[in-house]
């Protein structure tokens, strides 16, 4: 794992949940190299659809811009050492949209 701690820039999430995150980045970075960032993010992400149920996003890297519309309670944005880090879920299918009515847009 990256030396350092996590710092969360931006999260509308529960503390819960916001931990499984930052825990879960903490263990992909301990399974694959931070030049890695496709499988950190597919293993963050495969997760959080197990465990959070399904239509979870994403984003690792260095360097990148974002606009993206999440459900209510559904995002984080944080750094670890070098890396950035972005999950978000969006709307699956119309039924979620029942379920998860208020969608919020931010840009990290």
């Amino acid at each position: 794992m990256l030396e350092g701690k996590a710092i969360v820039g931006e999260t509308d999430m529960l503390q819960t949940v916001q931990q499984d995150a930052l825990h879960l980045a903490a263990k992909a970075l301990d399974l694959f190299d931070v030049t890695e960032s496709t499988e950190i993010a597919r293993f963050i992400k495969k997760d959080f659809d197990k465990t959070h149920g399904p239509g979870w996003q994403c984003i690792v890297g260095t360097d990148f811009g974002s606009f993206v519309t999440h459900c209510h309670g559904c995002f984080i944005y944080f750094g670890i050492g070098s890396l950035s880090i972005m999950l978000f879920r969006g709307v699956v299918n119309q039924a979620d949209e029942a379920k998860f009515p208020i969608l919020e847009t931010v840009n990290a």
